[in-house]
């Protein structure tokens, strides 16, 4: 079985549980922050909707530098409402879908590198950048997503087993 293949079956699985967790916050708390120094609701959900997105830029390209203005034009607008985080979050999931598909198991292997600015923030074997940029940020911000919703006294849904709310 290909790379790729193997791995679709688990990203298909965590996207859909962060569209169930996405579904649940409230349009009119985007402005919620837990702590000062935490993320609004809205700026962490406009993060989070955009990073199964970042599997294009990852299996396509080799590197990728954020501090470019053109790099800034790429992003998605940010969402103002519930309905619109998830229509960034389906295009997002969508698009992931096709590179990630279309990937050899031997593009996997290529070097990839993070830079702001001309800067190198990183380098690693595009698998490496999937499983650790992608997929596993991708489950921090949820699970960040879901505790503030659980403050926010919001249904809370299962994620990896019954959640207090869902059995």
């Amino acid at each position: 079985m290909a790379l790729a293949q193997a791995l679709l079956p688990e990203f298909e699985h965590e996207t859909a549980t962060l569209r169930r967790v996405i579904e649940r916050i409230p349009t009119g708390r985007l402005d919620y922050r837990p702590h000062a120094k935490s993320f609004t609701l809205g700026d962490l959900a406009n993060h989070l909707v955009t990073i199964p997105g970042w599997t294009v830029s990852t299996m396509t390209e080799t590197e990728l530098d954020f501090g470019l203005p053109e790099t800034q034009a790429r992003q998605p607008k940010p969402s103002t409402t519930t309905e619109g985080l998830l229509r960034t979050l389906d295009a997002q999931v969508e698009a992931a879908l096709g590179a990630l598909s279309k990937t050899s198991d031997e593009a996997f292997h290529v070097t990839w590198t993070l830079k702001n600015n001309g800067q190198i923030l990183f380098a690693m074997p595009r698998i490496a950048v999937y499983r650790g940029f992608v997929m596993n940020h991708l489950i921090h911000h949820r699970a960040q997503v879901a505790v503030y919703l659980r403050m926010l006294d919001v249904p809370v849904p299962s994620i990896y087993g019954p959640s207090a709310d869902e059995g």
